[in-house]
């Protein structure tokens, strides 16, 4: 029984990483009716930001965690901007293509930058395990969970509560009614790319901070894992987004545990095309008609 609830606590920890991840998907999708397959690269960017910061530039933690997260947001704004923005009413197939040119882009250039070499990063979260009876928690895990509640509670209240937010939520509905009202469509989904790569760089500090190596495709097999839990909990739902995440966390801690280390990423991808032929709007997904 200890056995089971420790591994039900590592899948909440990687299922909060997703999460994190595919909040930023399902954000861009329901508003800009894209998937950045980018995205996933962020996390790595992310994560060699940190690690110049903090190992070679010697900044203190909380400093270079902030810029980090604000570097990896104007990055999200710097690309639509440059590639995403004057494809927007492109067919969906180009947007794709250059999404995923974009993805290659930046794993190229970490590959120039730092090399190929896996570089060790000591992890920044100095938190003791936490022993609650017989199971222990380790500190990476409990922050990991902390975190990611607090930035999932801002992320609603801040979609839910303020203009912006308010502006989302209308550009989502109708992005053609939302301009007519006044709304500022460029502004919303700039803002929704900047909050989505914030959260991205969230994921990749504790992504790094969990497993202290970083290379250039680090990023790659979290981001299309993160795009699985935003599909299984419903592409374009925040809610949908969160538990997808957990879901898929919880899913493939128990898999390795209990199944196969080697088969977990098969049963992960499994899930996706169970949920497409059973539920493709997902579990939280709205159906849309479409008019033609």
């Amino acid at each position: 029984m200890v056995n089971i609830i420790e591994q039900l606590i590592n899948g909440l920890r990687t299922g909060s990483i997703y999460a994190l991840i595919a909040l930023g998907y399902s954000m861009v999708y329901g508003i800009a009716k894209m998937i950045n397959f980018a995205h996933g690269d962020i996390i790595m960017v992310g994560a060699y930001v940190l690690y110049v910061f903090v190992v070679l530039l010697n900044m203190p933690i909380i400093v270079a965690v902030l810029f980090t997260i604000a570097l990896c947001a104007l990055l999200g704004v710097t690309i639509e901007r440059i590639a995403y923005k004057p494809l927007r009413k492109a067919p969906p197939l180009a947007v794709l293509i250059t999404a995923i040119g974009v993805s290659f882009f930046l794993q190229n250039a970490a590959l120039l930058i730092f090399s190929a070499n896996p570089k060790p990063f000591e992890s920044i979260v100095k938190v003791d395990t936490l022993n609650i009876g017989s199971v222990s928690i380790a500190g990476i895990t409990v922050v990991t969970l902390l975190v990611t509640l607090v930035t999932m509670i801002i992320l609603t209240l801040f979609i839910n509560k303020t203009k912006a937010g308010s502006a989302m939520r209308a550009v989502s509905e109708d992005k053609g009614a939302a301009q007519l009202m006044g709304i500022n469509v460029n502004r919303t989904i700039s803002l929704t790319f900047a909050i989505g790569s914030a959260l991205a760089a969230i994921a990749g500090i504790l992504f790094l901070s969990q497993y202290q190596s970083l290379k250039p495709t680090m990023g790659a097999l979290p981001g299309i894992k993160a795009f699985v839990a935003a599909v299984l909990g419903g592409i374009g739902s925040v809610p949908g987004a969160m538990l997808g995440g957990i879901l898929l966390g919880l899913i493939e801690s128990i898999s390795k545990a209990y199944i196969s280390s080697e088969l977990s990423d098969a049963i992960v991808f499994g899930v996706l095309i169970l949920v497409l032929l059973l539920k493709p709007s997902g579990l939280l997904g709205k159906k849309r008609i479409e008019k033609v």
